[in-house]
């Protein structure tokens, strides 16, 4: 068995999508200034690094993060790997999803947690909502892509977001998936359970075991 870990570190480097808030580490208390012990504060907004969408990030009053069922977050997951020169992901891309719950896209995106310095980019991968509605169709509980957004960017409307989470579809995004090959995996994703303010998503410590 080999455990990959997929997510995304959460640093001052990690690229933030266009308009959330930034990330911020303070050290609340720290041994070397006299306290008992060290103790960190951390502030970024709920969408940064790997994250999970709650349903209640574009339908208001839908599940909260603290309110998704875990068993959409952990079981078996195909990583479908999409061509480099693809930037919309169709429907043709998904190739035979029968009988699959969970789906990871792999795509060009991946190659661009090597070079954070370049900041949020706007030319990801994405999936169609062509795409978004034949996954919800097939019975897929959880959709993950390797950046920040499932969602051209810009997009009006969100309609992609909107019929995966209007079917309580998990949207997993922000993974790395620069050393995973195509195939069949168990997924571990393990968003960070609070109840407060609008419960719209949360960071999510995510793994693949190959067996």
């Amino acid at each position: 068995m080999k455990i990959h870990d997929i997510t995304v570190t959460i640093n001052s480097e990690v690229p933030i999508y266009k308009g959330d808030p930034g990330v911020e580490f303070t050290s609340f208390k720290a041994i070397a200034r006299g306290d008992s012990a060290n103790v960190s504060q951390l502030s970024f907004g709920v969408h940064t690094a790997t994250h999970v969408d709650a349903p209640n990030h574009f339908v208001d009053g839908a599940k909260r993060i603290h309110e998704l069922d875990p068993a959409k977050l952990i079981g078996p997951c195909r990583v479908i790997v999409v061509p480099d020169d693809a930037t919309a992901i169709e429907p043709e891309h998904l190739g035979d999803i029968d009988g699959v719950e969970r789906v990871l896209f792999k795509t060009k995106n991946s190659e661009f947690w090597s070079t954070p310095e370049t900041g949020f980019r706007t030319d990801f991968a994405y999936i169609t909502p062509a795409t978004a509605k034949l996954l919800v169709e097939n019975g897929v509980v959880l959709v993950g892509i390797d950046y920040l957004s499932i969602e051209k960017s810009g997009s009006p409307g969100h309609p992609v977001h909107i019929t995966l989470l209007e079917n309580e579809t998990v949207i997993l995004e922000g993974i790395d998936l620069r050393n995973i090959d195509a195939g069949d995996y168990e997924v571990i994703c393990a968003p960070l359970k609070y109840d407060g303010a609008t419960g719209d998503g949360a960071p999510a410590r995510t793994f693949l075991i190959e067996s």
